[in-house]
């Protein structure tokens, strides 16, 4: 009677295993405590399951989240071990946030235990579970769309020391805001007397040339020093020179803000980390920068997606273009970029980053952050390995949306190529619903024209 849940379960252990035999030799034990894992699931071992009645005394160890009922038909020596049992009965059945944004009420029956909890009794029917669906990589029947991508740890350049020039674009531009570095204006009153009024206007006494020497004094101890060894003092005069440059150029100040909060420590790593890209962006080509992959775990993949969800925000995905059966939505962008991707000529493949385990690690301030890209998409530019294409669907972008897409640009898609071993990429960000359509089409014949200007200028590289 339960082939077919028995044969779907030794299916799930070779995928997430490999092991055959461990699929093969099932005991008794692994068939019950997959009952007991899958009570109530459709189309699983404990699918017929409707009551589960344990005898178990509900101390340490005991963690089921589907506790509705609590009998006490012992003996309590102490008020303590029942708020205990208690305890162990009010774990959660569901963690989904309903149309406000907050848990529904959820409530457990508990009975025979001298435990006053609640000065009134609540009767609540018990709420139907909401519907699951697994989200997994279609095997073997889409592994021709397998999308394969590095685990990338960090990020090593080997910077000049003789010259040192930077080139500064829109996105190396930091706005000093109430929003970024808190309030500019704070209204003070006592119980009696006079308000006072604080503010920031006495920051402006601070002298620019101060400032210019702290900020540099900042990015040369911790952009331009290697672990263990002293900073390389020489370099302070071309590190001031382009310090002054991205102040003078990519600074603004807004809402009562001035330029010398710059000398606190989060803000400082902010402006260090934009100057030492607009220093390494001028690299590129000449001094490659190298991605460090993770050690334990260099490669991800598509094949590897295996998990439930009961999120009603979904799209289901073209079998001719997606490795994974569904794509979990954050936003309409997203769905609209999933009929975009799935309809234009040259994608060979794409899938959403969710559970995937792309993760691009950069520098916001002094925090160590982990950047979360939405898909990557496989365009055929016309040579013989697709372009890699990671994408951002972004609406509105913050000061740390900068960060992130320049250490894309900057250190990751270069870091990534230069390894050779994960094949080519690239990144692109679309930031209106309505030109995703036009603006994709955009990037794919860039990067198309792109290859044909490498082809024709090929021979006379050879000629000359």
């Amino acid at each position: 009677m339960a082939a077919g849940p028995i044969e779907r379960y030794r299916r799930e252990i070779i995928e997430r295993t490999g092991d055959r035999r461990q699929a093969e030799n099932l005991t008794d034990q692994d068939l019950l405590r997959e009952v007991m894992n899958t009570v109530g699931k459709k189309g699983r071992l404990g699918e017929s399951v409707r009551c589960v009645v344990s005898v178990s005394m509900l101390t340490e160890g005991w963690d089921a989240n589907t506790v509705t009922h609590v009998l006490g038909v012992r003996a309590f020596g102490t008020q303590l071990l029942c708020e205990q049992v208690i305890g162990r009965a009010l774990r959660r059945q569901s963690y989904d946030l309903n149309e406000e944004g907050l848990f529904n009420v959820e409530y457990a029956d508990v009975l025979g235990i001298p435990f006053d909890f609640t000065a009134k009794p609540v009767v609540s029917a018990p709420q139907p579970p909401r519907e699951t669906i697994q989200v997994r990589a279609v095997r073997p029947e889409r592994d021709h769309l397998e999308i394969r991508f590095p685990r990338v740890e960090g990020y090593r350049v080997e910077l000049p020391e003789e010259r040192l020039t930077a080139r500064f674009n829109e996105d190396s531009v930091l706005e000093l805001t109430p929003d970024l570095v808190g309030p500019s204006v704070t209204r003070n009153e006592g119980i009696i007397g006079e308000g006072v009024d604080l503010t920031l206007v006495h920051t402006g006494d601070l002298r620019r040339s101060t400032l210019l020497f702290h900020l540099t004094q900042r990015l040369l101890y911790t952009k331009w020093r290697d672990p263990g060894e002293a900073p390389k003092l020489y370099l302070f005069g071309q590190l001031k020179r382009i310090t002054r440059q991205w102040l003078d150029s990519c600074l603004v100040c807004k809402g009562g803000t001035f330029p010398a909060q710059l000398m606190y420590r989060s803000l400082a790593d902010m402006a260090c980390e934009r100057i030492t890209a607009g220093i390494t962006s001028t690299l590129l080509g000449s001094r490659p920068v190298k991605a460090v992959l993770d050690p334990y775990n260099p490669t991800g993949s598509t094949s590897h997606v295996n998990f439930t969800t009961s999120k009603t925000d979904r799209w289901v995905t073209d079998p001719r273009r997606c490795h994974i059966n569904w794509v979990i939505l954050d936003s309409d962008w997203e769905a609209e970029f999933c009929r975009v991707a799935e309809s234009h000529p040259r994608v060979r493949a794409y899938v959403k980053n969710h559970n995937l385990g792309l993760e691009v690690p950069y520098r916001y301030g002094s925090e160590v952050r982990q950047y979360i890209p939405d898909f990557i998409v496989l365009v055929d530019d016309g040579r013989e390995d697709p372009l890699r294409l990671v994408v951002e669907i972004k609406g509105y972008r913050r000061e740390d949306a900068k960060e992130k897409k320049s250490v894309m640009e900057t250190y990751w898609v270069p870091g990534v190529n230069n390894l050779g071993s994960y094949g080519r990429w690239a990144f692109a960000e679309f930031t209106d619903v309505y030109r995703i359509e036009s603006e994709f089409k955009e990037k794919v014949e860039a990067e198309f024209n792109k290859m044909i200007d490498s082809v024709t200028a090929a021979p006379a590289t050879r000629g000359d």
